[in-house]
């Protein structure tokens, strides 16, 4: 989904099929619970946002309680999914993010085509600040983001956290600032890759599609965090965390690790090398 009035949308469908299967018409379910007929329309195509207690209502009248919960979901999905990318680079968004890390036992990573925050160098960072400011505009707080980013990394060197990150090769390849940038970035990838409780899997560039190329994070098995180009969106759904497990896992089967990934590393420093 992209925009807020699709996943409103969805999940006015699935109230809408929740209360035909109950066989009530809009009216009747409406009448039930006095409300009047059009909130129902409304509701079941994406035009109003239904509250918590409306879905309550809702199932209680279509006898199918058992769905609450997951529709709960869905709705708390719908409110807080979508964060705009201009608040995503502040430092404020940073230290969200830290606090996620800092909760979750296993963090799982996927990037396709960019070093991860959390295994950024301070020059790449700027770099990726530098893009997105010429591109969205807005304030400068690039000192003050590379710093929370920065700050966000102390994660990987204490508590209990595992962290399982898979990225592209693309991601070895596209450049960031300039090519000593980049030796330099994918040298720390390679320090990275002797933490205890640090595990880095490549996907090859020429690896068969699995699923749609986009960057995601999954917080133990509680929520998913994944990012398009103008929205940070959250998954909660556990229905839906689950595929981005499964998703995960897929990609975790064509990753290269260890010994190769270290070499796919090492061939990619080399080029930029003989670039720079």
């Amino acid at each position: 989904m992209t925009n807020l009035r699709e996943a409103r949308e969805a999940l006015g469908q699935r109230l809408r099929e929740i209360r035909k299967g109950a066989g009530l018409t809009g009216r009747a379910l409406a009448d039930l619970e006095g409300w009047h007929e059009s909130k129902i329309s409304k509701i079941e195509y994406g035009k109003q946002t239904p509250s918590e207690k409306d879905i309550r209502a809702w199932c209680l009248h279509c006898r199918a309680a058992g769905q609450l919960p997951d529709l709960i979901a869905t709705l708390h999905n719908v409110e807080a999914a979508y964060l705009e990318v201009r608040r995503i680079r502040i430092p404020q968004w940073q230290r969200v993010i830290a606090k996620m890390e800092a909760d979750a036992e296993l963090v799982r990573l996927y990037e396709p085509g960019l070093i991860p925050g959390l295994l950024q160098t301070p020059r790449y960072i700027r770099g990726v600040l530098e893009t997105i400011e010429s591109l969205y505009g807005g304030p400068n707080v690039i000192e003050a983001s590379l710093a929370a980013r920065l700050e966000r990394q102390t994660v990987l060197y204490r508590g209990r956290h595992r962290f399982h990150f898979l990225i592209g090769e693309q991601a070895l390849r596209t450049v960031v600032g300039d090519p000593e940038v980049m030796v330099e970035q994918l040298d720390r990838l390679l320090v990275a890759m002797t933490l205890p409780r640090v595990v880095l899997g490549v996907i090859p560039v020429d690896a068969a599609y699995r699923i749609p190329l986009m960057n995601f994070a999954i917080f133990d098995r509680k929520m998913v965090q994944a990012e398009t180009i103008t929205a940070q969106l959250t998954v909660t759904q556990p229905r839906e965390v689950v595929l981005y497990e499964r998703a995960f896992a897929a990609l975790g089967e064509q990753a290269e690790i260890g010994n190769r990934a270290r070499d796919v590393i090492r061939t990619a420093m080399e080029r930029h090398s003989a670039n720079g």
